[in-house]
């Protein structure tokens, strides 16, 4: 029996060189009074080179990066110009850096093979794990396929293809979600001393580029920094993908339609061959579900999604999922018909009954947030 894949992300260390510039020692008078002069010529050569880079690149801690936009989704399908790529409190962003951890995982070494649906099937009743329990207990186990079944097209029962299709996403969405919970609760632990340790501020120098906060503003890293509510992520994962039978879910792991001008991606058969976009295409289903999160917590027409989620927070209530797809009314160009579709997922398949599932803990770490 083909045994099931637990989450384990290994990620490559970089390995890093040293360049001596100088090997070799100058001796002499004559050799060291070659190297004085030239030293004082230099010093005044290169003096407002350097006080011109402090002025531009240091004080105002702004990336100049203009390049296009790896990810863009579905409204965005039209090349923008400078103005249109800063986000959403207009701050000009690496996207290199919005998007590394995502690419890394994209680089995660696949050599899994693709189970087919009767054997997934198996090794969840093998695992004891069904949505009825998870309905009961609210506990789910850490199941991480790579890949949906090519047969899931071929359940003709829309139920049983759709408890299938909820089975292998849920637990990628709670894996993503408990990491964001772990960085808030690591970003709250800083923002509540009086002084930071050297790790401390450069894990938070990394999160600030990761989500887009060149300006190192706090207050908009805590309100980016934050989990999408289970139920509108798998909503709109069913959605997207016609519950896992779209060719972009079954070639390219693409749940949530990210669209790309300059990465890896599937071309869509109707589109224009003079719009020159691709849907993106990831080596792994978890891949798509961390973009999709970073999606929306980064980009500037989601900007009211991330400012209502914050007022749920700041008024003590939990992520409520009708109340924030309200705001996603420009994530499609169907508007407010798209946000009613979601709504209706949410409601005729209880979706709301995963919100406050937990993902069995994989680590002591993970343990503390069941």
């Amino acid at each position: 029996m083909k045994k099931i894949k637990f989450i384990n992300f290994n990620y490559k260390k970089k390995t890093t060189e040293t360049i001596y510039l100088f090997g070799n020692r100058v001796t002499g008078t004559i050799g060291r009074t070659l190297i004085s002069c030239i030293l004082i010529l230099s010093f005044f050569y290169i003096a407002p080179i350097v006080v011109n880079f402090v002025d531009e690149d240091i004080l105002t801690n702004e990336f100049k990066n203009n390049s296009r936009k790896i990810m863009v989704y579905k409204l965005d399908g039209k090349s923008s110009n400078e103005k249109d790529e800063l986000s959403d409190n207009d701050e000009i962003f690496n996207e290199k850096d919005l998007l590394s951890d995502i690419l890394t995982l994209n680089d995660f070494e696949n050599d899994s093979i693709r189970l087919s649906a009767s054997t997934i099937k198996q090794l969840f009743e093998d695992t004891n794990y069904s949505l009825s329990d998870v309905r009961k207990n609210k506990l789910v186990k850490p199941v991480a396929l790579t890949w949906l079944p090519h047969e899931i097209k071929k359940i003709e029962n829309t139920n049983k293809r759709k408890e299938l299709f909820l089975q292998i996403v849920l637990p990628l969405v709670l894996e993503e979600n408990n990491k964001i919970k772990l960085d808030r609760i690591k970003l709250f632990s800083i923002i509540n001393k009086s002084s930071n340790s050297e790790v401390e501020k450069k894990w938070l120098n990394k999160k600030y580029k990761q989500y887009g906060v060149n300006s190192k503003d706090l207050s908009t890293l805590k309100i980016r920094m934050d989990e999408i509510p289970t139920s509108l992520a798998l909503a709109q994962a069913a959605k997207e993908t016609g519950w896992g039978t779209s060719r972009f879910a079954l070639e390219g792991n693409a749940l949530f339609g990210q669209w790309t001008w300059s990465g890896e991606g599937l071309k869509p058969k109707d589109s224009d061959s003079s719009e020159g976009h691709k849907v993106m295409k990831f080596n792994i289903l978890q891949a798509s579900v961390r973009a999709y999160q970073r999606n929306l917590n980064t980009h500037k027409s989601y900007k009211e999604f991330r400012k209502a989620r914050a007022e749920l927070r700041s008024q003590g209530k939990e992520l409520d999922s009708m109340i924030l797809s309200e705001h996603l009314d420009k994530y499609a160009e169907t508007g407010t018909k798209y946000v009613e579709i979601l709504q209706k997922i949410i409601e005729q398949n209880n979706l709301k009954d995963f919100d406050d599932a937990k993902l069995l803990p994989s680590s002591k770490k993970l343990e503390s947030l069941i």
